[in-house]
């Protein structure tokens, strides 16, 4: 992704630079926040919190406390950016709103494809000649998109080869085994040189999806390649996907055919997605529902921490000579805990303390790379209140909302949230209950802003310098 070996992308990227200086200049900075994640991290949801609540402030409601601090009362105004010729569908800020304002009121719908958003931020300046020089606009540009994409990160450094062992290695695995038996069975009865016959083809890919569907929606695993095949986009299934891993070494024509499917699929991504799209942000927010890895059990923890690493691992910090010559690359990244409103507050430490081993994120400072990282507990949106069960005689604490489909208030005590990758004792013994709450009912033009926790403290961190 860094462009090394790509003149015009050095020549892009000093413009860019170039740009992003020029701006700030001027008073009209500019940036750009990638909302990243693992699938049904709660994106979504967070971008469409995000929106409403910087809205609501920039119309003088206090949404967003810790932002506002730094801020330091500056902000005069936020709006939405008039929509220009971007190729890009517009989040729809409003239709997921009034998912919220329904009666009963639903959770948004999950993200299927690209989409952007850009809002303006109006401040006045900080200097004493402020008011002879009029205000300064910093534009927040968003982009929200299918979580299974970002499992397609680390597939850019490996080869077929490499790809195709790593990945059967990883179903051969624990319960992901169960899940993939036929798929499992039918690659290994392929004969040696195997020819290119499309049936072969259609039919390994096919049982390749279906398992990675399995390990996805029954079993809660989350590091699943290519992510195209699980959320292919607008454009279906087309043949670039019709690929699968092999045991190596393959050889033969269905090894070559799938070879090559692997490498243009690889670079289709690059070209179409990453580069384009993802080449020039320099904030990262990264979701992970732990909680949800938590509750599925040992393997599905296990696979959503080895996800982190891959992903962690392939992102393009930036830093290096090639960054500060061109003026671009990624100097702040926030990794998030989704749900925080699942457990009560005094296990909100813990659930943040957690996903930092998880990442192993140096909290609050600047990587070798001049990256500054934090990690955070956050509730997009907060659908319960802090309570008190009572478990086995003893008083616990516990959160109190009400249940996703019947609307029942339920009072629930979560279990315990280790602070670090649980030992196998908590497996065998540990107690974890992941219900699904209702979101409240809220106002469908968001004026007063979505109930949250912890989003003005992830703002600040992401975008508070510049304000």
């Amino acid at each position: 992704m860094s462009g090394l070996l790509d003149p015009f992308g050095l020549l892009r990227d000093a413009a860019w630079g170039a740009e992003r200086l020029g701006r700030s200049l001027i008073g009209q900075e500019r940036i750009r926040l990638a909302v990243t994640g693992l699938t049904r991290a709660g994106k979504t949801v967070f971008l469409t919190s995000l929106l409403a609540n910087l809205l609501a402030a920039g119309r003088g409601r206090r949404t967003l406390p810790a932002l506002e601090a730094l801020a330091g009362s500056r902000l005069r105004a936020v709006r939405p950016a008039p929509a220009g010729v971007e190729g890009l569908p517009r989040f729809d800020v409003a239709a997921h709103l009034a998912a919220l304002a329904a009666d009963p009121p639903a959770w948004p719908a999950r993200t299927e494809d690209l989409s952007t958003l850009e809002l303006v931020l109006e401040l006045d300046r900080q200097s004493m000649l402020g008011g002879l020089l009029g205000t300064r606009t910093v534009t927040l540009e968003l982009l929200d998109y299918p979580g299974e994409w970002l499992l397609d990160l680390p597939m850019l450094g490996e080869d077929y080869a490499a790809w195709s062992t790593a990945t059967l290695a990883r179903l051969r695995r624990g319960r992901r085994a169960e899940a993939a038996a036929e798929f499992l069975a039918f690659v290994d009865a392929l004969p040696p040189g195997a020819a290119a016959e499309d049936s072969l083809a259609r039919r390994g890919f096919t049982l390749y999806r279906d398992t990675l569907r399995a390990c996805r929606d029954r079993l809660g695993f989350r590091f699943l390649q290519p992510g195209r095949l699980l959320n292919p986009g607008p454009r279906g299934e087309t043949p670039l996907l019709w690929f699968f891993p092999l045991p190596q070494p393959a050889r033969g024509g269905l090894a070559t055919l799938l070879a090559e499917r692997h490498r243009a699929y690889v670079e289709a991504q690059r070209r179409d997605f990453f580069e384009p799209y993802f080449r020039r942000f320099e904030r990262q927010a990264v979701l992970v529902d732990v909680l949800g890895a938590l509750h599925a059990g040992r393997d599905a923890f296990e696979d959503t921490a080895e996800a982190l690493a891959a992903i962690a691992a392939a992102l393009r910090y930036g830093g290096g000579w090639l960054d500060w010559l061109t003026g671009t690359g990624v100097d702040r990244v926030a990794f998030v805990a989704t749900k925080a409103d699942h457990v009560p507050e005094r296990q909100r430490d813990a659930l943040a303390a957690l996903l930092g081993h998880l990442v192993a994120a140096p909290q609050g400072r600047a990587t070798s790379a001049g990256v500054t990282t934090s990690v955070h507990a956050l509730a997009s949106i907060r659908c319960t209140q802090d309570d008190v069960a009572t478990l086995d005689g003893r008083p616990v604490a516990a959160v109190r909302g009400l249940l996703l489909g019947s609307g029942r208030v339920a009072k629930v005590y979560p279990g315990e949230i280790p602070l670090r990758p649980p030992d196998p004792a908590f497996w065998e013994h540990g107690f974890f209950e992941m219900p699904e709450f209702q979101p409240p009912k809220l106002d469908p033009a968001g004026g007063s802003g979505v109930p949250h926790l912890g989003l003005d403290t992830l703002l600040a961190a992401l975008i508070g310098d510049v304000l």
